[in-house]
């Protein structure tokens, strides 16, 4: 019997572990089917994961956070696999921090992940909130068309579309791996009650994900993930060639096995709760469980 997972992702680089585990059959002979849901925004996205149309969503770890936090829904982490592949992509126009003042910045929600760093960001470089606007604009994609029109300044751009944005004239102003530090980006997550009653499938769908994962990372099977990557993402060799080299970094690229980075995790806490006022982070395990990833690993 095939058992069905639904998944929902933002579009971008970060989902070629699924792309291998499903050409490579990584899935297939697991006995799962996977369906894909490509959201245009974080509030979707959450949204729908509470609503149980979908088993697992994949996005930046922080609307986990949101979803425990603001929404009081029982989610759990339960892999990772990034530090986000993000750059600050302003008007070719803009070249300081001190160009930002007044200027519109284009977030995908205004109260998670990336717009709580970019904030930061700001505000290490002497940047008030009030100094500058937040216009909630969606998915990456959108941010960058709203950039190349002329709607907004600057937002923060992860793979392929701060590469596309460069190409387009736009510039990048800061990265913020230099300025945060370590950051758990991307990673997924479930409804607790509906991975308990599917712990089988969960554990299985994380097995395949990692497999993927590594038959990205192994070097002899690099040309054939730049081609997928390409395929899936329609981008061209020399840009998908250009995303691979970041994603296949062993400093700032994917994780082995897509672990979670704790240290990455402290940061996402400690930034959501600067972002609320409160002196004092959550503790991580309110948000993670690994016991799923474990299995996964136990049966590789």
């Amino acid at each position: 019997m095939t058992d069905k997972m639904r998944l929902i992702v933002f579009p971008g680089v970060q989902n070629l572990p699924n792309f291998a585990a499903e050409a490579n059959g990584f899935f297939a002979k697991r006995d799962l089917s996977v369906e894909t849901t490509f959201t245009t925004s974080s509030e979707q996205q959450r949204e729908g994961l509470g609503k149980g149309l979908y088993d697992i969503a994949h996005a930046a770890i922080d609307n986990a956070v949101a979803m425990v936090d603001v929404a009081g829904e029982d989610i759990a982490i339960v892999i990772g696999l990034d530090q986000a592949f993000n750059k600050l992509v302003v008007r070719p126009e803009i070249t300081s921090y001190e160009d930002l003042r007044g200027k519109i910045l284009g977030v995908d929600a205004p109260d998670t992940a990336f717009a709580l760093v970019v904030y930061d960001m700001l505000a290490r470089n002497g940047m008030k909130p009030g100094d500058y606007k937040v216009l909630p604009i969606g998915a990456t994609r959108f941010r960058l068309e709203a950039l190349q029109a002329g709607k907004i300044d600057f937002a923060m751009l992860n793979l392929p579309f701060n590469l596309m944005a460069q190409r387009s004239g736009l510039a990048v102003l800061d990265d913020p791996a230099k300025v945060i530090g370590a950051y758990q980006s991307t990673g997924g997550f479930v409804q607790r009650a509906w991975a308990q009653a599917n712990r089988a499938t969960l554990s299985s769908y994380l097995a395949a994900y990692v497999e993927g994962l590594r038959w990205v990372l192994d070097p002899a099977n690099r040309m054939q993930a730049i081609a997928l990557l390409a395929e899936r993402m329609e981008l061209t060799p020399e840009m998908a060639s250009d995303c691979f080299a970041q994603m296949s970094d062993p400093a700032l690229g994917f994780s082995v096995d897509a672990r979670i980075d704790h240290a990455g995790m402290a940061k996402v806490l400690a930034l959501r709760a600067a972002f609320k006022g409160n002196p004092i982070p959550a503790p991580a395990e309110l948000y993670i469980d690994e016991s799923f990833y474990r299995e996964a690993l136990a049966s590789l």
